[in-house]
């Protein structure tokens, strides 16, 4: 017995692919077997299972139990929800490891499968030690067995301990994934007036998108904060691991933004603490941890990457450009979008009152969104190191903690590879309209000098 994934399954911080086309029941399976082998290798038994709304996730996670059993693993299955709610339950239970079963903010048609081990992400070299386990069929057997766990009220519970917010009014779009069922609850149990968008989880996302970064996706909650006079408005992804919000005149609040607000409260608890963004963060955003007192530390783009660092660092606070937030301080280190949303509320509340206020003070920087370019698997890390040898060449001020970030007077444009497609990603930000003008067309020509056509690619 073994099995071999579809190559573009394997990815660098999830097992993810097409149902039906490069991922289905079988690799489902192969997965169980294979991470329950490796639990059990490191002396584990249990693994925390669960899974996003998508209609793919029950035949999942149902293959993904048998294939954890087969290797003599117990399966704790928590059933339908977030994805952290999966990481709270593998600290909850004592587990040894944790799946979830999820697409994330991917189409309909798609599904996967994001690991944890113990309390670190299992990621990169680990998922591909799982492919090779499979391709030997180098696994282990026994007879695990399966329970069925009803954790969502405790996760509630733990989201809103020690919580005791002013009353607000604020909508919430929950795009038909998986926040839904827990935001339902959390919005009992707070003050104020609440506006839930979507909450019916539905894997064919009828309404929208869930994916809040790209701000077409955020029509509807701007819409519904317009019309009620909410003070603010908050979204999240499909397994809701990722937080987006606008204020109450329906400007987005960026990853980066929310970080800087979320930065104030917790490095006044931990005065001089580091708290990591990612290379795509506004330099407005490190310069305002500094300004805090804090240290700014900039790291590689990846959830995964973020929260290895984290604990490396012993940081209280992290987050990304896409949305993912992360809290050491009274939390347990993972992303959650909906714990970032809690302490949102509670930052604003702190700070004033008013996220249009906070928003409105920050400064005014010209920023492009995330650009992608097409460049293939063999070329896209090529491209890079091509960018970067000119650069310094030059004697451009670069900082290669993830690609190529260069810093120019007015400005910086990054390049970098996508860890997820084969694609080569790009941001630039600038003082003003004509800075980022020029900015843009320096990314473009060193690219255009590697061969590298301009075209962006769509979403």
């Amino acid at each position: 017995m073994s099995h071999v994934f579809h190559p573009t399954a394997l990815r660098e911080y999830d097992i993810r692919g097409i149902v039906g086309t490069t991922i289905g029941v079988d690799d489902a399976r192969a997965i169980g077997r294979s991470f329950g082998t490796v639990i059990a290798r490191s002396g584990g038994r249990s693994v925390a299972v669960g899974r996003d709304g998508r209609t793919s996730s029950a035949a999942l996670e149902a293959a993904l139990v048998e294939g954890l059993n087969a290797a003599g693993v117990d399966a704790v299955r928590v059933g339908l929800g977030p994805t952290p709610m999966l990481y709270y339950a593998v600290y909850e239970l004592a587990c040894d490891g944790g799946i979830m079963v999820t697409g994330s903010h991917n189409p309909p048609d798609w599904n996967g499968f994001k690991m944890m081990l113990a309390a670190r992400p299992f990621f990169g070299a680990d998922i591909r030690g799982l492919g090779a386990l499979a391709e030997a069929g180098d696994w282990t057997s026994g007879t695990g067995t399966a329970t069925q766990v009803e954790i969502m009220d405790r996760y509630v519970d733990r989201l809103l301990k020690d919580f005791s917010p002013p009353p607000f009014t604020i909508a919430w779009d929950c795009g038909n994934g998986v926040a839904g069922p827990v935001v339902e609850r959390l919005v009992k149990r707070l003050p104020g007036t609440h506006h839930v968008l979507f909450a019916e989880v539905d894997g064919s996302f009828p309404n929208h998108h869930p994916d809040p970064t790209d701000e077409r996706n955020l029509a509807d909650l701007k819409r519904v904060v317009a019309e009620k006079g909410c003070d603010f408005g908050l979204a999240f992804d499909g397994d809701a691991d990722r937080l987006g919000a606008i204020d109450g005149e329906g400007r987005v609040v960026w990853g980066d933004q929310l970080l800087a607000i979320l930065a104030e409260p917790v490095l006044k608890a931990l005065p001089g603490a580091a708290i990591i963004a990612d290379v795509k963060a506004s330099q407005a955003l490190f310069d305002r941890i500094a300004a805090l007192g804090g240290e700014p530390v900039m790291w590689k783009t990846g959830h995964s990457l973020i929260k290895a660092h984290m604990k490396e660092i012993g940081s209280p606070l992290a987050g990304e450009m896409s949305g993912h937030i992360f809290f050491g301080h009274d939390w347990y280190g993972f992303d959650d979008g909906i714990y970032a949303a809690i302490r949102l509320i509670g930052a604003v509340a702190e700070m004033g009152g008013s996220l249009t206020v906070l928003k409105s003070a920050m400064p005014v920087m010209v920023n492009t969104p995330e650009l992608r370019f097409q460049a293939s698997e063999t070329r896209k890390f090529a491209v890079v190191e091509e960018v970067l040898a000119r650069l310094k060449a030059a004697g451009a001020t670069v900082n290669e903690t993830d690609g190529a970030r260069v810093i120019r007077p007015d400005g910086w444009w990054l390049l970098r590879a996508s860890n997820t497609q084969d694609a080569l990603v790009a941001r630039v930000e600038a003082k003003d309209e004509d800075a980022l003008i020029r900015l843009r067309a320096e990314l473009e020509g060193e690219l255009a000098t590697s061969g590298i056509g301009t075209t962006l690619m769509g979403h």
